[in-house]
């Protein structure tokens, strides 16, 4: 039985006189095509939404359904989309801190400390918290990976009518062998990742 993300850390930190708690998540480092992004969200602490969790446990309109649960209940949120020119650029690596920062930098609240999901961000300046698996446990992290997994399905779903060879509709471009079938076809799109390894 997996288990489900709880507000105990949150509280923990509300006991010590913190109020403004951001969860932090990133969606997108792995597909060959498309934005890296990053959301922020600062909820009220102990409000129960549910199907909180980890956005990769749950299906697409379960998503869909609890990202406007999330929005209409968080006390702030914001999403940050970094683009494949700029992944290309600085690495995905730096791509995603710059995601998540500006993902933090855009809430019009400012967090007094950041529950961020892995174990290699930490940002100037910032109280930061990095837990690895924080998505499965921490509750405003879960939101966040919600948020950001949904705002990224989004814009690849407009992406592929632009591109409509590559059927980012399906694979939010990821690198399926129907999408690496149509790379080998018809060559890159605008919005791959260049600097990713495929083997053509």
């Amino acid at each position: 039985m997996k288990c489900l993300p709880t507000f105990e850390f949150e509280e923990m930190l509300r006991r010590g006189g913190v109020e403004y708690i951001a969860g932090v998540d990133e969606a997108g480092r792995g597909p060959v095509a498309g934005p890296v992004t990053a959301a922020a969200v600062i909820l009220p602490i102990g409000k129960f939404i549910e199907n909180v969790r980890d956005s990769k446990q749950l299906t697409g309109n379960q998503r869909e359904s609890v990202a406007a649960a999330i929005k209409e209940n968080a006390i702030d949120f914001s999403v940050a989309h970094i683009p494949n020119e700029t992944i290309d650029s600085i690495n995905i690596l730096n791509a995603t801190r710059l995601a998540v920062l500006k993902a933090i930098e855009s809430l019009k609240i400012k967090p007094q400390v950041i529950l961020i999901d892995g174990k290699f961000l930490n940002l100037k300046n910032m109280t930061c918290i990095s837990i690895v698996k924080g998505d499965s446990t921490i509750f405003s992290i879960a939101a966040a990976s919600i948020l950001a997994k949904t705002s990224r399905d989004a814009l690849m779903l407009r992406y592929a009518e632009d591109f409509p060879l590559y059927s980012f509709e399906k694979n939010k471009g990821y690198l399926t062998m129907e999408h690496l079938q149509a790379i080998r076809a018809h060559g890159y799109s605008l919005i791959h990742r260049k600097s990713f390894s495929i083997s053509l």
